[in-house]
């Protein structure tokens, strides 16, 4: 099995005397594994992708926008923590296994500190007699000079997404394992085909397939059936975790190893193409993904090709995420059961507004009647409804005992039935998230080779001015006929996630007639009438064709981000399962 880094040489060994020169031979394709989609992903994951399956390099995705927060307020109590502990214990039981089998690992695990984690990795390797190089990934963190583009109250991490070729270069050197902090989730997959076909940053079709691929497989089981519009046609019990074979030109084939569960199609691989994207760019540090040219292929049973995809120029800018203390945050959820369930909600916001002294009111109180209750209800759960009341402050003495205390006071004194879903609690901070973009000459990039050896990463080439993407060409609409009310979800997948305060839905269909009909039908007008809490916010709609897909950013959905916690979704994961439940008239052809 071919070692990432170990490219064949392409020149071919002189012919003796009188006898044809061999062809240079061909580089072997490339099998990275994903064993990690989140902080908290499935522990056992790692030995499973290990002992499943041949495989050249394991990655792992540990971070995202609440995690950054997550690390930061461990970084807080303690300067050698803010990496993503579980990833070591992790490696207490895999990385003799891993260095058997000569895989190599590539993680974003490092968080704010992976030199702590690299440092702590290696002492594991001691211990267990393992001879390891492990190198690390830095540059990303950008705290210290905050001040230069933001205002850094508050702050408490400030982290650029650097991109493959720190990776790159640490396989090159021969590094076993590589931790990183704050690179993008698919720089974990286009650092080790860069180092293994040779790529250089003038390849960029190339590194926009990888990019594609590390796409894929950056959510771990999103790719393999989870969180799967039709799961119901699959069994997703235990889904195995993703693998990409990938080839010198950049294309590659999304599996799994054989008898894990979950499934591999046209589908699953389309859902998470959409996660967490916008429009036909998918912008990069090292390289721009025209994902309206990918083309996807069910090869085989569980066996998705990715081909033809193009690649631009990055822009001359990183984005940089920046996580912050916003301020305090509390909640109290009122169940309201049976009978007169809006004059019982009136009444205990009334009760509760008028208990709390102009002194004691908290600058923000949001409350939302979630209608569960239904009538003649065999449960007592069924006949109930909650009422939720969150309130925000600075301060934290006003969200707090002051309506701790305001809500229990009710209890005796309140609407009939009266009890809570849990004592209400003395408040927490939230974060706050925010993306700016910062000169990518600007931010140092470093690979700190197994030596030691600190490396220098210039910036890629970049295009400050790229082309406009033109208009998608839409298909000839459906013939008129009879139709049929019907959920959207009886036609149509979705996959929707956050990007900050901005949420993002991906729709899409299986067949050319449902495209016809989606394309023409499923409009930002619509959308806004089929999800009402979109009405007034800014909608754009991005049209794939060759996915048979729409992809809508809905700006400011999600407040200032999840950790911020201003919606009953915070993330918008749930947001295309609740379009695919709105009933439309859809032609009875494509039921």
């Amino acid at each position: 099995m071919p070692r990432p880094g170990s490219v064949p040489d392409a020149t071919p060994a002189p012919a003796p005397s009188g006898e044809p020169a061999t062809a240079a031979p061909a580089i072997a394709p490339l099998r990275i594994g994903n064993a990690s989609g989140f902080y908290g992903d499935r522990f056992a994951a790692v030995r499973e992708m290990l002992t499943g399956g041949p495989l050249d390099v394991l990655t792992g995705d540990y971070l995202a926008e609440l995690t950054m927060l997550i690390l930061a307020r461990d970084r807080l109590k303690d300067p050698k923590l803010g990496y993503a502990k579980v990833f070591l214990r992790q490696l207490e039981e895999c990385l003799g296994l891993a260095v058997e089998r000569g895989v190599r690992i590539v993680v974003n695990a490092g968080g704010l500190n992976p030199g702590q984690l690299a440092e702590r990795i290696s002492e594991l390797a001691d211990r267990q007699g393992i001879a390891l190089r492990v190198a690390q990934v830095t540059g990303d963190d950008l705290l210290d000079r905050a001040g230069e583009f933001t205002q850094s109250g508050g702050l408490l991490a400030a982290n650029a997404y650097l991109g493959a070729w720190g990776i790159a270069e640490c396989l090159r050197e021969g590094a076993d394992l590589v931790v990183t902090g704050r690179v993008t989730d698919a720089a974990l997959v286009a650092g080790p085909a860069a180092a293994h076909f040779g790529w250089g940053p003038q390849d960029l079709d190339a590194l926009a397939g990888a990019v594609v691929a590390g796409h894929v497989l950056e959510c771990g089981a999103q790719a393999t059936g989870g969180n799967y519009a039709f799961f119901t046609e699959h069994d997703v019990t235990r889904p195995g975790f993703p693998l990409a074979e990938l080839h010198a030109d950049g294309s590659s084939v999304i599996t799994k190893h054989p008898g894990t569960g979950g499934a591999v199609t046209l589908g699953t691989v389309t859902a998470q193409l959409l996660y967490e994207t916008g429009g036909a760019r998918y912008l990069g540090p090292d390289v721009t993904a025209r994902l309206d040219s990918v083309r996807l292929d069910q090869v085989g049973p569980d066996r998705v090709r990715i081909s033809g995809v193009r690649g631009e120029a990055p822009p001359p800018t990183l984005k940089v995420g920046l996580n912050r203390i916003g301020g305090w945050r509390n909640e109290v959820v009122f169940v309201l059961t049976g009978l007169d369930i809006e004059a019982k909600a009136e009444l205990v916001r009334t009760q509760l507004e008028q208990a709390l002294t102009p002194e004691q009111r908290p600058a923000e109180l949001r409350w939302t009647l979630a209608r569960t209750d239904r009538s003649d209800a065999p449960t007592e759960q069924q006949a109930s409804a909650l009422l939720q009341l969150t309130v925000r402050d600075q301060d934290q003495a006003k969200v707090g005992r002051a309506v701790s205390s305001a809500a229990v006071e009710l209890a005796l004194a309140g609407y009939p039935g009266f009890h809570l879903t849990a004592p209400p609690g003395p408040g927490a901070p939230y974060g706050v998230f925010e993306a700016v973009h910062l000169d990518a000459k600007l931010v140092e990039h470093w690979a700190v080779l197994p030596d030691g050896t600190r490396r220098a990463i210039p910036p890629a080439a970049a295009s400050a001015t790229p082309v406009a993407v033109p208009d998608a060409d839409l298909p000839a609409p459906l013939p008129a006929g009879p139709t049929r009310r019907v959920p959207l979800g009886r036609l149509a997948g979705a996959r929707s996630g956050d990007k900050g305060g901005d949420a993002n839905l991906g729709v899409w269909v299986r067949t050319e007639d449902a495209w016809r009909w989606l394309a023409h039908t499923l409009t930002v007008s619509q959308l806004r009438q089929l999800l009402p809490e979109t009405a007034d916010l800014p909608i754009t709609r991005h049209v794939l064709p060759k996915l048979r897909a729409v992809n809508f950013v809905i700006e400011g959905l999600l407040g200032e981000g999840v950790g911020a916690q201003v919606r009953f979704d915070p993330q918008a994961k749930a947001l295309g399962e609740w379009l695919r439940s709105r009933t439309l008239d859809i032609p009875e052809v494509l039921l």
